[in-house]
């Protein structure tokens, strides 16, 4: 978990350096419902050239609960499930550049960390610590204007696990800058 911190730092202080010589739109903070970040995910994207088209990558944190975890090796209690995401994809924007209309493709990975509580009084205090990863996709309509300010994007965020594909979608609301 300790690498995991340290690369996200990493990730994403490199994005923030690489702005000193920006242009408007370059760079978006969003708040996404669904997707990579499975149900809920603070994100920054940016991108690698001096364009609010093209290249660019996304990174995130993330949460999700779950309630209804059944665990039959500890006599069979039910217990909440909370879980941490950080989602990383790289993209690119599809577009004009003198329109707010563009349409993002990007692929990733999203890395989980899953803390097990119980609720009940005979509970011995151990919570184990899970991690995963996931592979992602996003296909989105991104609604963004030329000289930065609100944006907004909807899609089909598909997540690999396992060899199976789980379809999903993603709605975000965010500040392009």
């Amino acid at each position: 978990m300790k690498l995991l911190f340290t690369i996200s730092c990493f990730f994403i202080s490199s994005l923030v350096i690489a702005q000193k010589n920006t242009v408007p739109g370059q760079m978006s903070f969003f708040s996404e419902i669904g997707g990579p970040g499975f149900l809920f995910s603070a994100n920054i994207d940016s991108r690698f050239t001096k364009s609010r088209l093209g290249f660019g990558g996304r990174a995130g944190l993330g949460f999700a609960q779950s309630d209804n975890y059944y665990n039959s090796n500890v006599n069979g209690y039910y217990r909440t499930k909370s879980i941490a995401t950080f989602p990383f994809q790289l993209n690119y924007l599809f577009g004009k550049d003198n329109s707010a209309h563009t349409f993002e493709v990007g692929a990733g990975v999203t890395f989980t960390g899953q803390k097990l509580n119980l609720f009940d009084n005979n509970y011995n205090g151990s919570d184990p610590v899970y991690s995963s990863i996931y592979g992602t996709f996003c296909f989105m309509y991104r609604r963004q204007p030329k000289d930065g300010g609100f944006s907004w994007r909807i899609g089909f965020t598909p997540i690999i696990s396992s060899g199976f594909i789980t379809p999903s979608a993603a709605v975000s609301f965010g500040y392009n800058f």
